[in-house]
């Protein structure tokens, strides 16, 4: 059986380069995930970068199956950005591998369009208590597995406010991006307001 785990660590170290830190997380009846945290220093500041390592392992499942097919089904990693030393944002650890341990724990399938919700700030003071999942393939490219395997995904994480995660409730997530660009909202700003909404 492939090594998933070591092939999407060898994908993140050649994305992003030698993890500063990480740390592990186990919840009663998942497997470990682990979020690893790299530093990306360039002439507009520092961005740091967690990306979870441990929810691509399994599959994910769709809820409604009888049973969950132990090899087929889409994969994927969380990658959230945040520029660096403008907040705590260290402790998002555990929501990051809360969410990454959620399609075990609860079914769910995360894709491309969802809101995830952490159930508070997603670290000490933070405005945001959820994040949309964005596309994937800008940052770190899908890691291609042998068939039948499905490839990992690596889904970027924008983190929303209440209000954001409400609009776009209704509005959907499009809606929402096409918000954010227009007001040229910095999503990496660990201390940005919510985006007009009128």
């Amino acid at each position: 059986m492939v090594d998933v785990l070591a092939l999407v660590e060898a994908r993140l170290r050649t994305a992003l380069g030698e993890p500063d830190a990480r740390a592990a997380v186990t919840f009663l009846g998942t497997d470990r995930v682990e979020v690893l945290r790299f530093q990306d220093d360039s002439q507009d500041g520092t961005v740091v970068r967690y990306a979870t390592l441990g929810m691509s392992a399994q599959p994910m499942s769709d809820p409604t199956a009888m049973l969950a097919d132990p090899v087929a089904g889409p994969r994927a990693e969380l990658v959230l950005s945040v520029r660096g030393g403008l907040a705590d944002t260290d402790k998002v650890l555990r929501p990051l591998a809360v969410l990454a341990a959620s399609p075990q724990v609860e079914g769910v399938v995360v894709a491309p369009g969802a809101s995830l919700d952490v159930g508070g700030p997603l670290w000490p003071g933070a405005p945001f208590t959820s994040v949309l999942v964005a596309e994937p393939g800008g940052l770190v490219e899908d890691l291609e597995l042998d068939a039948p395997l499905d490839p990992v995904r690596f889904l970027p994480l924008l983190p929303m406010t209440p209000n954001e995660a409400a609009w776009k409730r209704v509005q959907g997530a499009q809606a929402l991006q096409e918000r954010w660009l227009t007001n040229g909202t910095d999503l990496r700003d660990p201390s940005r307001r919510s985006v007009p909404l009128d």
